[in-house]
């Protein structure tokens, strides 16, 4: 399969793809990560996956199969090592390959799921449920920036900041320069999934 593909590096920083750009060719990551956002019309990003190696990206696929536009943007956050198939090549795989083809479908399964997920999330639970579920995943200590944690939420840094000063005035976490330090994982468990 590499045989039919080109080789190319592309610098963290990069956006790989572009909302309303043509989907020329299919990207297999050997090394680095892609991350996929729906921009707004307020400028801020709605973070909806990203792409490691072994992974794919499922609107990359759609627009191959489809042959559309991308709906969102993909911006390289790691160093990224990888081989580009063109449309034709990818579409004869999907075509031929039964082992391709369960690839490309495995991953467009999980992903179309987690979008779900994402969406239900963003429509019905408050931002500080989300942040707190952030948190937890990532905790007990998490090397970041208030910004980051509001690019990923899709939120803006202010809002974020208050949620955490929050957390911190109720000892839930403590917050110290370009980290957070979970220090009560059951109450933060508890701001996750209330609902009230």
């Amino acid at each position: 399969m590499v045989s039919n593909g080109q080789s190319l590096c592309i610098s963290a920083g990069t956006v790989a793809f572009e909302e309303g750009a043509p989907c020329p060719s299919y990207l297999m990551i050997i090394s680095g990560r892609v991350r996929v956002v729906k921009p707004t019309s307020m400028g801020r990003e709605l973070l909806l996956y990203r792409v490691t190696p072994g992974d794919n990206c499922i609107l990359t696929v759609s627009c191959l199969l489809g042959d559309c536009s991308y709906p969102a943007c993909g911006v390289v956050e790691v160093d990224l090592v990888g081989v580009s198939i063109s449309r034709r090549i990818f579409l004869q795989l999907v075509e031929q390959s039964p082992e391709f083809r369960s690839y490309i479908f495995r991953f467009f399964g999980e992903r179309v799921t987690q979008l779900m997920e994402l969406i239900n999330a963003v429509a019905f639970r408050r931002l500080d449920q989300r942040l707190a579920a952030l948190l937890l995943l990532h905790g007990p200590v998490i090397a970041t920036t208030h910004q980051s944690l509001a690019d990923e939420l899709g939120s803006v840094r202010e809002v974020i900041s208050r949620i955490l000063e929050d957390f911190q005035t109720q000892n839930i976490i403590r917050l110290d320069r370009g980290q957070v330090n979970v220090l009560d994982r059951e109450e933060l468990w508890k701001r996750a999934h209330n609902s009230s």
